[in-house]
């Protein structure tokens, strides 16, 4: 069996199982966690704690803050140079730029798509009635082909046209990955849906199976387009290094907490809620250590955090059009979070955003498990670096000069 088969399988088995042996060590009733579909009545949550509130969000602020700092002042001539080797500074010559491309005519359809399915999504058109809880997987079809369009027209490339293989791979990926976190929300019943009425389970298994298919296609294509944007990562190629010398000795290390983080869910739900967004990324990142496998940290060992800045941010994008999205729809979710359940931004309580973070990174681990040992992302932006240095070495013609 293949590496990337043997540490799949484990994450799956430790993933599932940790969880509910806390459950049944706690002396709860384990069915409940097991009953398709899922119900939200069977956990109390407790009530917003200032303190929490503030401790919480000094600690997410404080592991941000370098980060945008260092975006923040790096230069656009240091930009430049990152993206063009052969970059001359604008007090000698002009800002040699990134080529651009048309935009595609199935970007418009993309465009077009997400604006009309946004509509019929937050209106009670009488005609729609029937359609109306469905709006969701439509709407984010249109926004994941318009973040290839834009990814396109700006390095001439993109996942969905140059490869189609891995961007529809993707989706059937997505849909178990995101049933996974639903499996995590028994525990912790962060968020419910309502709405959408009464299926049977067969039902409620092929209504809720095409849109969470749309999860990683959306996210990685919007990191995608970020990296052929050098700004929004500016800075990150050349970092903090983080390298993990003793690579089994950090395997375990990483094995055991995640594999407590992930039991202690079960026992604790409400003080423990964010481990599902954390655990699940170093379960991942464990066992490939352990197998000497490469992980996205990888690159960090050079300084380089573009990919994984650009997944983190992609997810955020992301997260913010899923709950803008949401807030009006018929069909939609609700959260409950214990502690923080305060200053909503649309459904989502503020500092529930910052779960979006490790989220993409969960997003990215997963994809290059899966199907690829290389992001795609980096192609676009490696793409335009080549693009950029082929415009700098190029001639100019007569009319040029």
């Amino acid at each position: 069996m293949r590496s990337p088969r043997i540490i799949l399988s484990w994450a799956l088995v430790l993933g599932s199982g940790l969880p509910l042996l806390g459950v049944w060590l706690a002396g709860k009733p384990v069915a409940a966690y097991l009953k398709f579909p899922p119900t939200t009545q069977f956990l109390a949550h407790e009530p917003f704690s200032r303190p929490v509130f503030i401790g919480l969000a000094v600690v997410i602020v404080g592991m941000l803050a370098p980060f945008v700092m260092r975006a923040f002042r790096t230069t656009q001539s240091d930009v430049q140079a990152t993206a063009d080797p052969q970059y001359v500074s604008p007090s000698t010559f002009h800002e040699r730029q990134v080529p651009t491309f048309p935009f595609p005519w199935w970007g418009w359809l993309g465009m077009l798509g997400t604006l009309g399915m946004w509509f019929l999504a937050w209106t009670r058109l009488e005609w729609m009635q029937s359609f109306q809880a469905h709006t969701f997987a439509p709407l984010w079809l249109g926004y994941i082909v318009l973040v290839n369009a834009l990814t396109y027209r700006r390095t001439g490339h993109c996942m969905l046209l140059h490869r189609p293989r891995y961007f529809l791979s993707l989706f059937p990926l997505s849909a178990g990955f995101w049933w996974f976190f639903e499996y995590l929300n028994r525990f912790v019943q962060n968020w419910h849906y309502v709405g959408g009425g009464e299926f049977s389970a067969w039902e409620y298994l092929v209504r809720a199976t095409l849109p969470f298919s749309t999860v990683l296609p959306a996210v990685l294509g919007t990191a995608e387009c970020l990296t052929a944007w050098p700004r929004c990562s500016a800075g990150l190629d050349r970092f903090v290094t983080i390298e993990f010398n003793n690579r089994m000795t950090w395997g375990w290390a990483l094995l055991m907490g995640s594999a407590v983080g992930l039991f202690s869910l079960g026992l604790w739900p409400d003080y423990l809620f964010w481990l599902m967004w954390v655990a699940p990324l170093l379960l991942i990142m464990s066992l490939q250590l352990i197998r000497d496998e490469p992980t996205i940290f990888s690159n960090t060992a050079h300084g380089d955090w573009r990919s994984l800045w650009a997944a983190a941010l992609a997810a955020l994008i992301c997260g913010w059009f899923w709950e803008m999205w949401n807030f009006y729809s018929l069909a939609r979710w609700e959260y409950a979070v214990p502690f923080v359940q305060r200053f909503k931004l649309f459904e989502m309580p503020l500092l529930g955003y910052a779960g979006y973070l490790p989220f993409g990174l969960e997003c990215l681990a997963v994809a290059d498990l899966c199907l690829s040992r290389k992001f795609s992302g980096g192609v676009a932006y490696y793409r335009a670096v080549e693009w950029a240095t082929d415009l700098a070495q190029r001639k100019p013609t007569v009319a040029e000069r």
